[in-house]
This record gives structure tokens, sequence and C-alpha cells, in this order.
């Protein structure tokens, strides 16, 4: 079953190609807002976890199951920061027991399989888990800027400003934590400029070295039989039964 990590500029349309390709795959999307959910439900004593509604199943209640969140006592502890943000973001958590929650949420997912994982170091978290699909995700400024106007309802200036000063601290994040710059195309199996090509087609790209990697997932055929409970002759029909209501190709 594919991983794949995204990486992304801000403003580049990690989230959106994210659950674009998941919808096509059939898979989880494991983004910024489910690590934080874990990571501040895994700070909460045991009843107060289990007093928030979660829809049994979902990619958070197995993850939460999966890193132990029935203990008693808070799993978070305040303690020294991990990495200093350049720019004020209250949307961080800088704490090192955080860091290493978001580090075991991406592996615990990868070993689940079936998901894509945008954000958050998961090229360098899973550098050397075996079949992981590491995408990053670019565009031109101008374009960038035009999908946060529109995003956020902002100004061309606000735009502007949050912009480089998230792409600064993602790009600051994976340097202190990973000691790499996110940036260099070395770290990826692909790079995508999601403005000149557009999310259709980056997303079709995307998936097309996914069919390559994984032979057996079932997206890449018109039908998927099982011969063990079908049999070879109702087999044979089926496909011959298939082949006839195909139209012809112009």
């Amino acid at each position: 079953m594919p991983v794949i990590t995204v990486g992304r500029q801000f403003g580049a349309g990690g989230a959106t190609v994210g659950r674009m390709l998941a919808d096509r795959l059939k898979a989880d999307v494991l983004d910024s807002n489910i690590i934080d959910e874990v990571a501040r439900r895994l700070q909460l004593p045991k009843e107060e976890v289990e007093a928030e509604d979660e829809q049994p199943g979902s990619l958070l209640a197995r993850l939460l199951v999966a890193l132990g969140s029935a203990s008693t006592e808070p799993l978070i502890p305040p303690e020294a920061t991990a990495w200093t943000p350049p720019n004020a973001a209250p949307t961080f958590d800088t704490r090192k027991a955080v860091l290493q929650i978001t580090q075991h949420v991406i592996e615990e997912a990868a070993r689940a399989g079936n998901v894509v994982i945008v954000g958050r170091g998961g090229a360098y978290i899973l550098r050397d888990f075996p079949g992981a699909l590491h995408v990053f995700l670019r565009a031109a400024e101008a374009a960038r800027v035009k999908t946060i106007m529109a995003r956020f309802k902002i100004s061309e200036e606000e735009a502007r400003k949050r912009m480089k000063q998230t792409d600064e601290n993602w790009t600051s994040y994976i340097k202190q934590v990973y000691g790499h710059d996110r940036n260099h195309p070395a770290h990826y199996d692909m790079v995508l400029d999601t403005g000149r090509l557009g999310y259709d087609a980056t997303v079709d790209a995307i998936l097309k070295q996914v069919y390559g990697h994984d032979r057996n997932h079932p997206a890449h055929y018109d039908m998927v039989l099982d011969t063990g409970r079908l049999g070879y002759d109702a087999t044979v029909d089926a496909i011959l039964s298939a082949l006839k209501t195909r139209k012809p190709i112009t």
C-alpha cells in the first residue's frame, strides 16, 4: 500500500494535492491538523480523551490507540524547546516531546500504509522507509501569492508577508531538527511545479509513479478478479462480458 510524503512551499497547494491524492487512492491523509490533535490529546488524562467524540476507525482514532492514549497521565510534559522558529507562530508547539510525538505519529501512519503525509518533515522521518514516495511541491511566488489571497481572503501585501514568514519557519524547522535544506531537490523522488502543471496534472504525475511502484494496487486495472472464488471459466466469462461493453477506440 502506498506511502507518500508531500513537502511544499506555502501556497503551492500541498494540502489540496494531498487530499486529491488520498481521494484517488482511497487513502488516509495525515496533515498538520491531525498531528496537532494527536499531540493535544496525548497531553490529556485518559478520561478527557475518552470524553472527546471521535469516529471509530478514523485515522485519528487509530493513531491514538497505537500511540497509547490510554495512559492515565499526560504523555507530553512541559520541557525545553526542540527548535526555535524565526517568526512568531502560535500554531507551532516547539517542545521536544511534541516533536517526538510528531515523529511517532508519522512512523505509525506509514507502518499502517495507504497514507498521504503532508508536511512536518515526512520525507526525512521516512527517508529509509521501504517504498515511500517523497514529493515536493513548489510554484512561482506570483502564483502562490494569488492562492494565499484567495484562501485566506487577505490583501496581496498580507499574503506576501504570510508566505515569507511561513516558508522561513518551515525551512528553519527542517534545518534545526533534521539538519537539511528542505528546498534541495535531492531529498525527493519528485519535485513538481503546481503553478505550471495545475493540481490535476500534478496528482496524475504522482499517481503514475505510485502505480509504477505497486503493481498490486487495484487502481491500475479495469478489473480485479479472484480466480480462486470464481474459477477459470467464470473469470473468462467476466472478462469477455466486459470486453463486449467497452466502447471501440476511434
